[in-house]
């Protein structure tokens, strides 16, 4: 297939607590697919998401949303209704990889190494703790470290953790408890059928939450990762196995929690992020850089995917 011209349209933007970033991300994609002569229509979805799809007459939809209900499935699932060419992972493998619980079974009987835990009510943690602190709790099905809490002995949510005390508890009816794992934030991309790189993130204050991923200054990216030799080829081989294990389709992120004192017995994975970022502070046109893919072309590379999966496309 050739490359184009091609008429995308970028979906960005909805409802999410990831909205700016799926903002900053459609746009980014705009601009590099404009630059290569090809036409972009814009949409930032609303609740007549599916007329606007329809009125584009795209040739193929680059999804750059994030979180519910753009990577969750419920697009996905639209689109297919629709009989609409799109970027990045399908309904079911979306469905599960939102989910930290479900990818855990997917994943884990296959020798992927994720954490232990349980999901649990949040009313249950104000009468005690689901785990020997510290431990993490985390929404089930959000992405970008939205409303992660880590809880500690030394920490100020309280003991049993106070019902009034800031934390993802206000918001969501049930969290994920799992293990605290100390150590290092590394991450790896697949795009298609590769591994691309390990990337340590280093954040300067805290952890790697929302605000550290996407404020420009709050976090070192060590890439490539100074890393033992079997440590990047482990977060490599188990990156591109979720990916295939799951179903991903054009590019993906596994994120991984090393404990260095541990050896390759302390590597986890925490999650696959089936639509990673493409902000200019993302991980995925970071890593791709580093091995001379510029963005535009990993654009390109990313849309050339889906329309070869579906067979189509337009010659130019």
């Amino acid at each position: 297939m050739t490359r184009g011209p091609w008429h995308v349209a970028v979906l960005m933007g909805g409802w999410s607590a990831e909205r700016p970033v799926s903002l900053s991300s459609g746009e980014g994609v705009a601009k590099a697919l404009e630059s290569r002569g090809h036409t972009v229509t814009r949409i930032d979805m609303d609740r007549n998401v599916a007329a606007r799809l329809a009125e584009a007459k795209a040739d193929v939809i680059f999804n750059a949303l994030h979180g519910v209900p753009g990577e969750d499935g419920t697009v996905q699932g639209m689109m297919d209704l629709m009989g609409l060419t799109y970027t990045h992972s399908g309904l079911a493998t979306s469905v599960i990889a939102i989910d930290k619980q479900l990818t855990k079974q997917a994943l884990v009987p296959h020798g992927i190494p994720m954490p232990g835990g349980h999901i649990v009510s949040s009313e249950s943690l104000f009468t005690a703790d689901p785990l020997p602190r510290p431990y993490v709790l985390k929404p089930v099905n959000e992405g970008s470290s939205v409303g992660v809490a880590i809880v500690t002995a030394e920490g100020n949510y309280g003991n049993p953790i106070a019902r009034d005390s800031v934390g993802p508890w206000q918001d969501f009816p049930e969290l994920l408890a799992e293990p605290y794992i100390r150590g290092r934030e590394l991450t790896t991309a697949v795009l298609g059928d590769e591994a691309l790189l390990v990337t340590e993130l280093r954040p300067k204050s805290g952890f790697y939450d929302f605000d550290a991923k996407y404020t420009d200054g709050m976090t070192e990216h060590v890439c490539p990762a100074d890393l033992p030799p079997e440590i990047t080829k482990a977060c490599k081989a188990i990156a591109l196995r979720a990916h295939q294990l799951l179903g991903c389709k054009g590019a993906s992120r596994a994120d991984f929690r090393w404990d260095d004192t541990q050896g390759i017995e302390g590597l986890f994975l925490l999650e696959v992020n089936t639509q990673p970022g493409m902000t200019p502070l993302s991980l995925v046109p970071e890593q791709a850089a580093k091995l001379g893919i510029d963005y535009a072309t990993l654009v390109e590379t990313i849309v050339e995917e889906a329309l070869t999966r579906a067979g189509g496309g337009t010659d130019g």
